[in-house]
């Protein structure tokens, strides 16, 4: 099977599936990778859908932040 035929593939079960509305399609947290302005150890961050800078907590040694 050639790309362009599993594409086509594709392409088609999603719009079946789309028009069975058996797929719900949701915005999920967004997940931020930072580091911490006093140590400079990395930190993860979960954001909510439509905000872009996020209060957290350094892992390792508790300075309170913002994310940029």
């Amino acid at each position: 099977m050639s790309k362009q035929a599993m594409r086509e593939e594709t392409e088609r079960l999603i719009r079946e599936a789309m028009e069975k509305k058996a797929i719900s399609v949701k915005q999920g947290q967004t997940r931020i990778e930072t580091k911490c302005g006093k140590c400079g150890a990395p930190n993860k961050v979960s954001a909510n859908p439509g905000e872009t800078r996020v209060e957290f907590h350094c892992k390792e040694c508790g300075q309170k932040q913002k994310t940029l």
